[in-house]
């Protein structure tokens, strides 16, 4: 049985639907809620997308309240629920959702200043340890994301076995934990609690230690500040689609549209809220369909069939 997750920030929290997917019975709904998965910590997130929100409501006449899940798979599980009509997600977690019967339509991703929508999934070591392939980390301590993140779990167990040959990372690493986000996967790495980190990747001035550096939070265990230089990485993944922002497809057809259109035209009505998102590294929304994350699918079944073996 499946957990039933909660959310924090924002107000009180959401009222749980038990039973079948939520449709609405007739017309448009009076207020939204958003959910969004929790790449940094809860104060940040909000930070990052709280504008968001209240743009959202303002450009389709309908209230919309910011929900930052305590983890992946609770933003999942809130539109199976009916609970979120509106979510942001990583790529795997909306593979997952699809999978696993959510009907959510993707509306749109960013466009990163690399000039394509997508991502990489690194793994970063300090830049003064020893280690300087993956093979060196035999035994080492792995921190990841979430067990629903595409940079910080899934894109490693699958292109680590592609080209490293590691079809397991508890039998290669000596200890995997999920640290719960990005921010706090990599802290693990800065203050020492772990070897190697994985996670997202934009391009060379854009990524997770620049992103901490820039707001003062790039530390050692005795708060000594660190420059994103101290890290390196180590191994990179292929291309990875953006994660989308999407909508039950209970909502009506009509506002499903007025949500895409606001947010492919974000950019030019509000810069400082799309800017907001990325601390300005974003160049504009793009249109996707769900085919755009048919390789994530096949990303995901490929780990799950792994997993099944190994048990």
């Amino acid at each position: 049985m499946i957990k039933r997750r909660t959310f924090v920030a924002g107000a009180a929290a959401m009222a749980s639907v038990a039973g079948a997917p939520f449709v609405w019975a007739q017309g448009a709904p009076r207020e939204m809620t958003f959910a969004v998965i929790p790449v940094e910590n809860a104060s940040l997130t909000t930070d990052r997308f709280g504008p968001l929100a209240k743009y959202l409501g303002d450009a389709i006449g309908i209230p919309v309240t910011l929900r930052i899940a305590n983890d992946y798979a609770a933003v999942i599980e809130a539109q199976r629920a009916g609970n979120a009509q509106i979510a942001w997600y990583g790529p795997a977690s909306y593979a997952r959702a699809v999978m696993t019967g959510v009907k959510t339509e993707p509306l749109v991703n960013a466009r990163h200043e690399t000039g394509v929508n997508g991502y990489y999934s690194v793994l970063w070591v300090r830049a003064d340890s020893p280690y300087k392939s993956v093979q060196d980390l035999k035994g080492k301590t792995l921190a990841l994301v979430d067990p629903n993140s595409t940079s910080g779990n899934n894109a490693p167990r699958y292109f680590l076995s592609k080209a490293e040959g590691i079809n397991s990372l508890d039998g290669f690493f000596g200890k995997v934990f999920y640290a719960g986000s990005h921010q706090n996967a990599l802290m693990a790495l800065a203050q020492g609690t772990a070897d190697v980190a994985a996670n997202e990747y934009f391009s060379p001035s854009d990524n997770v230690p620049i992103r901490l550096a820039e707001k003062g939070l790039l530390k050692d265990a005795n708060g000594k500040p660190l420059n994103p230089s101290d890290f390196r990485v180590v191994f990179k993944s292929d291309l990875l689609p953006e994660g989308p922002y999407s909508v039950l497809e209970s909502v009506p057809a009509e506002v499903r549209q007025k949500i895409k259109q606001a947010l492919l035209d974000l950019p030019k009505k509000d810069k400082k809220v799309f800017d907001g998102l990325s601390n300005g590294k974003d160049q504009e929304m793009v249109a996707i369909t769900a085919k755009d994350f048919d390789p994530v699918v096949g990303m995901l079944q490929f780990n799950d069939a792994q997993r099944k073996k190994q048990q």
